[in-house]
């Protein structure tokens, strides 16, 4: 009975969709569930009148498969993976194919390739974007891994996938090993950095302007017209708009403590391991960590005193287009920060991103989904080369006629003491990135002064060090140096 297309284990939410969403593009796909009951249940219910066709079995959903065998894994990342890897290879040969769609951290995937490479199989790490309606109706998928398998899956996969207005699929092979799953780890970290921009901007406009829920939600339907065009634009203004069942706004009967599930907080580490600034999304992170901080920030609120709060600005609109301007400078800096860390990335890792075509996959069907992204492309495809986005002719123009009203809005928030560590962090690195000689000398004298740590001038070559005997009493001996 080997006529299925491709196999698919994990049927909660995203593994039942992607399996529809596969089925209506005329895939006929084969389906197992750890809990076997839930194979049955999808059939009966969801699946019913499809031509998915139910495993009770590993053995069974194998047997089940044209050759080469795809099967595709939407379970949780970790060692459950691994499991499941090692629960399928009795039934595979060589030449089949697994792929890991879920979230896990690339370091695993790089490590998976190889060990079954070694076996024979090929297999692909893909980040998956666009939340339950995305795998649905159209996600944007990231794939990696063993480039021998992508001849395999990019039928599929392009099929299911989002489509931007030309019909272009938003999926194309990133690169070697771990590249998909990187890409969509910073894909998640700059879905956070965005995620804590919108929330800043909500705080300025509801706690200095006093707008209402249903006032934020005219502001923002406004603000999804224009340059901020985006889906978490728009769900935000959908937020503001949905009542509890007694009429009041939903949004404020939300206790104020974010989760997260790690993506935001690797793409941090590997931002540290890398050396590079990836401050917003760092901000980002500890923001939901700050509001976990749920029973201290309330006693806390109750000791200590924030400014005597000025008058709310008269010109109210002036004010609200200060703040969206403001978000969309800090905006931009997040996702020239996330393309730094990915230009680092291919260079550690030997990946030939291609950053345009990054871009392009993001700009449909994933939930930092935008009109902006657009820009991006248009920035990689006029200079492959390109160094970083800020120097981009758009970006830079846009920072430079937007930077008074990004300064003012911080500056309100200041006098208002609403905390806005993203768009702050946003503008301090602007300042950094344009400023030619920052006070990193006095930096390298302290550590050379306590610890002969060295420093280079600025009459000498650059990659010649010297030290200093700063107080007469130190020896000759100077440290090693190390470089971020």
């Amino acid at each position: 009975m080997q006529n299925c297309d491709i196999g698919l284990i994990g049927l909660a939410v995203m593994g039942q969709n992607l399996v529809l969403n596969m089925n209506d593009h005329g895939y006929r796909v084969a389906v197992f569930n750890r809990t076997v009951s839930k194979v049955d249940d999808f059939l009966n219910n969801e699946a019913k009148g499809t031509q998915v066709v139910g495993a009770h079995s590993i053995e069974e959903l194998a047997a089940a498969l044209k050759r080469p065998r795809r099967v595709m894994l939407m379970i949780k990342a970790g060692d459950t993976i691994d499991h499941m890897i090692e629960a399928l290879l009795p039934h595979l040969e060589p030449g089949d194919i697994i792929i890991d769609g879920g979230n896990s951290h690339y370091p695993d995937t790089n490590r998976r390739t190889a060990a079954l490479a070694e076996k024979g199989i090929l297999f692909i790490g893909t980040g998956v974007s666009g939340g339950e309606e995305g795998a649905r109706f159209g996600p944007s998928i990231m794939p990696g891994g063993n480039p021998a398998a992508w001849p395999h899956v990019k039928e599929i996969f392009q099929a299911i996938a989002a489509k931007v207005e030309d019909g272009t699929p938003c999926c194309d092979w990133v690169g070697e090993n771990g590249a998909g799953h990187y890409v969509k780890m910073v894909h998640n970290g700059i879905e956070y950095g965005d995620m804590q921009l919108i929330c800043e901007a909500y705080q300025l406009l509801k706690d200095g302007l006093g707008l209402s829920a249903d006032q934020l939600h005219d502001v923002f339907a406004e603000w999804n017209k224009g340059e901020l065009d985006s889906y978490l634009i728009d769900i935000t203004a959908q937020i503001f708009a949905k009542k509890d069942d007694d009429g009041a706004p939903m949004v404020d009967k939300i206790l104020d403590t974010a989760g997260q599930k790690g993506t935001g907080k690797w793409t941090g580490i590997s931002a540290l391991d890398m050396g590079t600034p990836v401050t917003l999304i760092g901000e980002a992170v500890f923001a939901r960590c700050l509001s976990a901080m749920k029973d201290e920030r309330v006693a806390a609120s109750a000791i200590l005193a924030g400014p005597a709060r000025p008058a709310a600005p008269a010109a109210r609109e002036a004010f609200i287009e200060e703040v969206r301007r403001a978000l969309y400078c800090s905006k931009m800096i997040s996702y020239a920060q996330g393309y730094m860390l990915l230009r680092e990335a291919a260079k550690e890792e030997g990946w030939k991103l291609n950053f345009g075509g990054i871009a392009l996959m993001w700009r449909g069907g994933c939930i930092i989904r935008s009109r902006f992204l657009a820009k991006i492309k248009e920035a990689y495809d006029k200079n492959p080369g390109l160094t970083n986005l800020l120097v981009d002719a758009f970006f830079s123009r846009t920072l430079i006629d937007y930077q008074a009203s990004w300064r003012r809005a911080i500056v309100q928030a200041i006098e208002y003491g609403v905390p806005t560590p993203a768009f702050s962090t946003a503008l301090a690195f602007y300042d950094g990135y344009r400023t030619a000689r920052l006070p990193a000398n006095l930096l390298q004298a302290q550590r050379d002064f306590f610890g002969a740590h060295t420093y280079e001038r600025v009459d000498k070559p650059r990659g010649e060090f010297s030290h200093t005997n700063w107080t007469g009493r130190g020896g000759r001996v100077s440290s090693g140096t190390y470089n971020a």
